[in-house]
């Protein structure tokens, strides 16, 4: 057995596919196929279930996956060490401010702490640019909305927080003498929205949370920037904005939101690593994120204050 057969054997795994897999590591379906089955011969049990149309770990496998993506962990942190790489690792994490309130300067702190030789560069991305980042091998983590998460190919993804809905407007809107908002007073009510470039499932997803409620988003502007743009629009159009509740700490003043009842939609945010190369740093910056969220400390840090623009990648 060598590392290569364990490295082909979590890419399929990872991806649910020889064939997505086999483009990514650059094989031909055939050979990868036959390297797996190579690894199940010497193990002398069945790894993966192959379907007609997709690949799923046995029990046997999923427990073999586990050790494998570790196993491969400790090679390259072993392989980094015998460079002399240490003292001069980056750990690239691209994020969305407004998705993760509060949490990434705390677990920066934390990561730092365990490991100091490795230096964090954050990088405030959209989901547009976090797909084209990620495709380009620029980061090692990508924190997005499951909707947008999914459509990054070799990524694996775990699920870090959960969201819900809220209405966004000026302080004087109509709507924000409401208490709660039925999302049914959507009607009519002019909206700003993330254009395709920016966020490209925004719009399809909007229609299919209030189609339930016979509402058709009436879409008077649709952003390809960041919030501060964004948050722009939406005063100057006097419009409202459906947005995760999590941009309450990045209101500017003039603008207020509203929860709505019944909920509207409640959403996962996924964090993702490469599926086909293991990264130690990753997996324990991964870990110090998840442990927060389930401390609660993502929402320690959702105070209203005045509202910065972020820094952008260039």
């Amino acid at each position: 057995m060598e590392l290569r057969h364990l490295r082909y054997f979590t890419a399929v795994a990872a991806h649910g596919s020889f064939n997505r897999a086999a483009q990514v590591l650059h094989l031909t379906q055939p050979a990868l196929s036959r390297q797996v089955r190579d690894l199940e011969d010497e193990i002398g049990v069945p790894l993966l279930e192959r379907g007609t149309n997709a690949v799923t770990l046995t029990p046997v496998g999923e427990a073999f996956y586990e050790e494998a993506v570790a196993v491969l962990a400790h090679a390259e942190k072993a392989v980094q060490r015998a460079r002399g790489e240490g003292r001069g690792e980056v750990l690239r994490v691209g994020y969305m401010a407004a998705v993760v309130p509060g949490l990434m300067v705390p677990a920066m702190e934390r990561f730092q702490a365990a490991r100091p030789r490795v230096r964090i560069e954050l990088v405030d991305l959209l989901p547009a640019e976090m797909k084209k980042a990620a495709r380009e091998r620029q980061i090692d983590i990508a924190m997005l909305p499951a909707p947008d998460a999914k459509s990054i190919e070799g990524y694996r993804w775990q699920e870090l927080r959960k969201i819900t809905t809220t209405l966004v407007m000026a302080a004087g809107h109509p709507l924000a003498r409401l208490k709660k908002i039925p999302p049914a007073r959507l009607r009519g009510v002019p909206l700003i929205g993330f254009g395709r470039k920016s966020s490209p499932g925004y719009v399809t997803t909007m229609r299919e949370h209030l189609r339930p409620f016979g509402v058709t988003p009436q879409f008077v502007a649709l952003i390809d920037d960041g919030l501060p743009s964004f948050f722009m629009a939406v005063e100057f159009n006097r419009a409202a904005a459906v947005l995760a509740d999590t941009v309450e700490a990045s209101l500017p003043r003039g603008l207020t939101m509203r929860p709505f009842a019944p909920v509207l939609a409640i959403a996962s945010i996924l964090v993702g690593q490469p599926s086909d190369r293991a990264n130690h740093n990753a997996d324990v910056f991964v870990e110090i994120l998840r442990t927060q969220v389930r401390a609660g400390g993502a929402r320690h840090s959702m105070t209203r204050r005045p509202m910065r623009s972020p820094q952008r990648a260039k």
